[in-house]
């Protein structure tokens, strides 16, 4: 055991400021077992990763990594992606209505049909994964539905049925990490990663407690900043009768620290922080805020009402047509604060208001429209909603998710479509490998097991050095089976996935090489584009892969210049042209080119070839002589000089940029990929003491005012067109007092 250290130590939740007069009056030492338990945990994790990545090399791909919660969390991306695969969609259609009373036929709502001489009508919900309806339900097609449309032509519809329940909702817990994480997904459109980096910042500057925490418990002192805020801005009706006090659900929850909340006795206002800091910090400040004032705030109270409508086909047919409607009599906390939905669903703060209905009420039909429907497979995860998921299985820890989530990125397990996550065929090979040769390390409750040991040991209730020692060199430790079982592993099994039979029969499957994704019929090979969906590589997919990649070169023309062939081809990356063939014997490869955005094999010209193969194009040179080039990459087109690069706005710019703009282009600061650029709006003058240059700029969210050093956003109030050099010098001059104090 280490020792304790003569120093003791200050355990604070909050940044520097009143709350550290507590731990300064009562300091403690080191923990000794919160040191073991952390040192297991990485012990585990390398232990986890050195023995099994080097599998992954030899029988998958080079440079891939496997990971405890990592391996996991790629395997609940790849079963959901499965599950799609095996999805059967199904048409159904249903029948939509619009109505009014008789009497009032300015008031009109929405109803849709239920169900046919007492037999329900069928909905998306009625259908399992291979498209089958469950037996009892009425499953309209397009005929059908229209047939119903005509016989209720002219009938009489009125309302059969009201029933009114008065409802409450209870607010949410405060924040803990996984939750914060989801939330800003759900609302902010916030990675994880970013989520965490935004908070981090947030509380070093002194605005929000520990952002790593499990717990949901707000401090005594806490709850009466939350319930003062209420009570000065919504009044003391808005408070929930007696404070609000939560527990964690989470498995495992190691709750050392209170929820994640504004930090502080007096809380300051959204608002008020706007003014001090970047975009990013004053919306996720906001959505703390927000949750942590709602948490003691009063329930929301409403009434939900359900109507019964009901009418008779011109041949006697029975129908039954349902509306419902929800109005709030008292808002509570939905006054602050409303959840985010994954699915952007009708949100639990908005009202459908129907006109008063009683039973017999006779009605008006304003338009009834037959609907089609398709179901929809299960959706995928996102960040979000595979951090809930993790949590829900007791794997990982709050602090590891964000990093979860960009090291699978990052390791070309998933890509991003949208806000989606999507697992590519390499995850697919790499999960199968798991489950056959190593299914405990990817077992969901297993390696909760292992969580839940991680916490015993944290809590002083077991020894790590035995435990560890048993996971690696037990009867069935790590090091024995993978030593085991590496023999036993097939490549080519684990790599392939069946995707289905083409018209003659001919068996088609996908392959994972080491040098990338793969279509197979037979003898016939194509690569499988790198943004291709797995739910996606359908047969008629595979094979229009193949037959396009197999059908030869389209060839444009001959280079005027070098006497070569133009080819134009389609490979793992997607289309290209290319200059030549490679010479027998060669290693040298003919220069080749992707097509830009928008653009086609079969739309292009010579002239269009050969302007990509024009690049990377020589711009021109600086002072010193060092060359610039306008460069296509990945992540769209850019200019070079050296190591210096700098992004183009447009992929019409590679062949349009003069050095003179290329130069001003180096000269401003480097963006991140995805930030606006920083448009200047002003220039200023020099500051009198610095004599650094002032301007106004434009960035991604919004004006600021800059010296080179320090940014400062405009305030309420502030006009970049009339901003004066007096106005920007108080500006940098209040930032920069934050930074120091902070």
């Amino acid at each position: 055991r280490k020792p304790r250290g003569p120093a003791p130590r200050l355990v604070s939740q909050e940044p520097p400021g009143p709350a550290i007069e507590e731990p300064v009056a009562t300091p403690r030492h080191l923990d000794a077992v919160a040191v073991d338990a952390e040192e297991a945990r990485r012990i585990l994790d390398r232990l986890y990763g050195y023995e099994v990545s080097p599998v992954l090399w030899r029988k998958v791909q080079p440079k891939l990594s496997a990971g405890r919660v990592q391996s996991v969390a790629v395997r609940i991306v790849v079963e959901r992606e499965r599950e799609r695969m095996r999805f059967v969609a199904a048409d159904y259609w249903g029948i939509e209505g619009v109505f009014a009373r008789a009497d009032d036929l300015d008031r009109t709502f929405p109803a849709e049909l239920i169900s046919v001489d007492d037999a329900r009508v069928a909905t998306g919900r009625d259908f399992d994964e291979q498209g089958r309806a469950r037996e009892g339900v009425v499953v309209l097609d397009r005929d059908r539905a229209e047939d119903l449309v005509r016989a209720l032509d002219g009938a009489g519809f009125e309302v059969r049925s009201v029933t009114s329940k008065p409802y409450k909702r209870s607010p949410q817990p405060p924040f803990r990490t996984s939750t914060l994480q989801q939330e800003a997904g759900r609302k902010l459109r916030f990675s994880s990663s970013r989520t965490m980096s935004v908070a981090q910042r947030l509380y070093e500057n002194g605005y929000i407690t520990y952002m790593r925490t499990d717990s949901v418990n707000l401090s005594d002192q806490a709850v009466s900043a939350a319930r003062a805020a209420v009570a000065k801005l919504y009044g003391e009706q808005y408070l929930s009768p007696a404070p609000r006090r939560y527990a964690s659900k989470v498995k495992g929850a190691q709750e050392a620290h209170e929820a994640i909340r504004p930090a502080g006795d007096v809380w300051r206002t959204p608002e008020e922080v706007a003014r001090e800091v970047g975009a990013d910090e004053a919306k996720l400040y906001e959505l703390i805020w927000r949750r942590t004032v709602a948490s003691q705030m009063a329930d929301a109270a409403g009434v939900i009402v359900t109507v019964r409508l009901g009418a008779r086909t011109s041949d006697g047919r029975d129908t039954v047509w349902g509306a419902s409607g929800r109005t709030i009599t008292f808002p509570g906390f939905l006054a602050v604060y409303v959840q985010g939905t994954e699915e952007g669903d009708e949100s639990e703060d908005d009202e459908t208001v129907l006109p008063p209905l009683d039973e017999g009420t006779a009605l008006a039909v304003q338009r009834l429209e037959p609907a089609g429907h398709v179901t929809k497979p299960p959706a995928r995860y996102t960040e979000a909603s595979l951090v809930q998921r993790l949590e829900e299985l007791g794997v990982g820890r709050p602090s590891t998710y964000a990093s979860i989530m960009t090291t699978i990125q990052d390791r070309g397990y998933v890509f991003r479509k949208g806000n989606a996550l999507v697992p590519s065929f390499t995850a697919f090979a790499v999960v199968t490998l798991l489950e056959k040769h190593f299914p405990k390390l990817v077992d969901y409750d297993f390696t909760a097991a292992m969580e839940a040991d991680l916490d015993a040991i944290a809590a002083g209730e077991q020894e790590a050095v035995p435990w560890l020692s048993a996971f690696y060199f037990g009867d069935e430790g790590l090091r024995e089976v993978v030593a085991r079982r590496l023999d036993e592993i097939d490549p080519r099994e684990v790599g392939t996935i069946h995707i289905g039979h083409d018209p003659e029969g001919n068996d088609i499957v996908a392959r994972v090489g080491r040098y990338g994704p793969y279509v197979e019929r037979g003898e016939e090979r194509a690569s499988i584009p790198e943004d291709l969906p797995p739910d996606e590589l359908t047969v008629e997919k595979a094979v229009q892969l193949i037959e396009t990649q197999n059908a030869g070169a389209k060839i444009f023309g001959t280079d005027p210049d070098t006497g070569l062939t133009v080819y134009g081809m389609t490979g793992r990356f997607g289309p290209y042209v290319q200059l030549g063939e490679q010479e027998e014997g060669s290693k040298e490869k003919p220069k080749r080119a992707s097509l830009l955005r928008g653009m086609t094999l079969d739309e292009m010209s010579l002239d269009d070839a050969l302007k990509l193969l024009s690049l990377p194009r020589v711009v021109g040179h600086d002072e010193n002589g060092v060359e610039i080039l306008a460069l296509n990459g990945r992540y769209g087109p850019y200019i070079q000089r050296g190591e210096d690069r700098r992004s183009l706005e447009s992929e019409e710019q590679l062949f349009t940029i003069t050095v003179e703009e290329a130069l001003e282009l180096l000269a401003a600061p480097p963006r991140r990929r995805g930030q606006a650029r920083q448009t200047v709006l002003a220039e200023l003058g020099e500051d009198p003491n610095t004599k650094k240059k002032i301007s106004v700029r434009n960035g991604r969210f919004g004006p600021y005012v800059t010296d080179g050093e320090v940014n400062a956003s405009l305030r309420k109030g502030d006009d970049p067109s009339t901003m004066t050099l007096e106005r920007a010098l108080e500006l940098l001059a209040a930032r920069r007092e934050r930074l120091a104090s902070s």
